[in-house]
């Protein structure tokens, strides 16, 4: 499926499938790339709203502008970790920022939020980049 109308980046869609719909709290998982930005504008997803879901993306290359309701704008690279928790009510957009690198890969992990939980507040933050960010864990004994 196109990630930010029809001229945009592909997305493949892991979970769920015609035989299972959640495994858990995984209600969808996502990836995306490795894609080549030099003929394109990489991912330009406008602003929308997420009600009672988590998400969880991980670049393996490029970088995204992530920007949202709370006031929050960072740049995501490789290594990174961008959580961003809806409870009650979240808009975010994300997209590939103006100076970029030529490729862009990541996944993104969607959690369905606890029943207790679906109406908290809305959360958003990054990790500082790991020492083990996913070129070097592929690369370890």
């Amino acid at each position: 499926m196109p990630l930010g109308g029809p001229r945009a980046m592909r997305v493949r869609r892991t979970l769920p499938h015609r035989d299972l719909r959640m495994v858990g709290a995984w209600c969808f998982v996502d990836s995306y790339g490795p894609t080549d930005l030099g003929g394109g504008p990489g991912m330009q997803v406008p602003p929308h709203p997420h009600i009672g879901l988590q998400t969880v993306s991980w670049l393996l290359d490029g970088e995204i502008l992530h920007q949202d309701s709370l006031g929050n704008a960072r740049l995501v690279r490789p290594g990174q970790l961008n959580l961003m928790t809806a409870g009650g009510g979240i808009a975010h957009s994300e997209q590939t920022p103006a100076e970029h690198s030529p490729v862009l890969h990541g996944v993104q992990l969607w959690i369905a939020q606890p029943e207790r939980d679906r109406n908290g507040p809305a959360t958003s933050s990054s990790t500082p980049t790991c020492r083990c960010s996913p070129r070097t864990a592929a690369a370890s004994p």
